[in-house]
């Protein structure tokens, strides 16, 4: 498809450089689960440029209405939903940035046509696109819990906790994101994130395989070392070297059984010595999964799949089909 069989407004050529940027973020987020918050400001840039021109637009067209009602519900409801979605805990910053910025660039529905063809195929009453996004991003997000239940059912995999993740082998657990769910008495939908766990084991200067092959010595406080290593943020690391999720090795002491019972593992020290987010960890949250991944050679965690990922599948079905949900009930 060249330029020119494509039909569009200027402006709504120019939003379409969203898709490729989510299509990036998307992806990034799964592997990193890292969006730096630089990656919007240019998308924000943007939106309020293309907004203005449309205003302008329909000032100059006589189509106020069609674009201030629409662009008010956009900037007015979909924007507040996103921040106290991250203010409650329900998306991460970046998913509410992504949504804000959505809100911004798409306030109205766009128009493409494609050889006769007009995109997209579907308009609601409202006419807010950023609206139809989040409401496609949503129940695309319904379908993650169904076809993870698919994927362990076929494998034979049933539990409890089969439609909210899947089992991965231990040696995997430093190169994986998600949270465990798992701990010493059993399956569990909350457990230790394995950002934190990565977090205590460069703290440390360990390796989760150091940790497998001798339990009882590192579960003393008294092997912490003098001068922990920085934690980071417990981010996958990029290189491949053996402490890959640990940071400098440290010398080893004997343990101490006078302080072996006090703090095991070192957890409550760990905590109270890093002055960053730990992902909402507790020193029982990490001496529960600590005791899991010393017993276990395979463990159910949940890989918590980024909202980004429903976000950008419901740009793209918006720009093709248009409202889901509407689709779905009439």
């Amino acid at each position: 498809m060249t330029l020119s069989a494509l039909q569009a407004t200027v402006p709504d050529l120019l939003r379409l450089v969203a898709v490729p940027v989510f299509a990036w973020a998307a992806v990034r987020d799964v592997r990193t689960r890292r969006i730096s918050s630089s990656l919007w400001v240019p998308l924000s840039a943007l939106g309020a440029a293309l907004l203005a021109w449309d205003g302008w637009i329909a000032r100059q067209t006589g189509a106020w209405a069609e674009f201030v009602i629409p662009a008010t519900v956009s900037l007015g409801v979909v924007v507040p939903i996103a921040y106290l979605f991250w203010w409650f805990g329900g998306f991460g910053g970046a998913d509410a940035k992504a949504l804000m910025v959505l809100a911004v660039l798409f306030p109205t529905f766009p128009r493409y046509v494609v050889a006769s063809v007009e995109f997209p195929a579907t308009t609601t009453p409202i006419g807010a696109f950023s609206f139809t996004i989040l409401t496609n991003a949503v129940l695309v997000g319904l379908t993650i819990p169904i076809v993870l239940a698919i994927r362990n059912g076929i494998a034979g995999r049933i539990a409890p906790v089969m439609i909210v993740g899947w089992p991965v082998d231990v040696e995997e657990i430093p190169r994986t994101h998600g949270r465990l769910l798992q701990t010493p008495d059993g399956l569990s939908r909350g457990g230790l994130d394995l950002d934190a766990l990565r977090m205590y084991l460069r703290w440390r200067g360990l390796t989760l395989e150091a940790v497998r092959d001798h339990p009882d010595r590192y579960r003393d406080p008294a092997t912490l070392p003098d001068e922990p290593n920085p934690p980071t943020d417990g981010a996958v690391a990029r290189d491949a070297d053996v402490l890959e999720d640990g940071g400098e090795t440290v010398e080893y002491r004997e343990p101490s059984d006078a302080t072996a019972s006090e703090d095991p593992w070192g957890a409550e020290t760990f905590l109270e010595d890093v002055e960053r987010s730990t992902y909402g960890t507790t020193p029982d949250d990490l001496r529960a999964g600590l005791e899991v991944l010393v017993e276990e050679e395979t463990v159910w965690i949940s890989p918590g799949t980024p909202f980004l990922v429903p976000v950008f599948v419901g740009l793209v079905i918006a720009l093709g089909y248009g409202d889901l949900l509407l689709g779905l009930l009439f």
